[in-house]
């Protein structure tokens, strides 16, 4: 158990922590919690950065789905799901921006008119 945790970032969706005693990052984020070495959060971080959102959104464009980001994993039979503004959340909490902005067109809401 991690007793000296510093959190580096935070978003509404969750937050990037590390434990300054034995180096493992926390990452939660809604309801995925992931704890990474160095080396492994390393690796994660740059594939993050590197997601073509436009290539799987277009891939998945007339897929049901809400989600259409994936980010595999080691288990062969899981693969996670996010939408852009997750995948920006995500991003930003690995950039340590404070003020992320959404485009309109990132921004997932039916507008009624009444």
């Amino acid at each position: 158990m991690c007793h000296n945790v510093k959190t580096i970032s935070k978003v509404s969706s969750g937050e990037l922590s590390i434990c300054e005693n034995c180096k493992i990052y926390h990452l939660e984020f809604n309801n995925i919690c992931f704890e990474f070495n160095v080396e492994q959060y390393e690796k994660f971080k740059n594939y993050l950065l590197n997601i073509e959102t436009n290539y799987w959104e277009t891939k998945y464009a007339h897929s049901k789905v809400k989600r259409k980001i994936p980010i595999p994993s080691l288990q062969p039979n899981l693969v996670l799901m996010f939408n852009r503004q997750e995948i920006e959340e995500l991003k930003s909490l690995f950039c340590n921006k404070k003020n992320v902005f959404l485009a309109l067109d990132d921004i997932d809401y039916t507008l009624i008119l009444n």
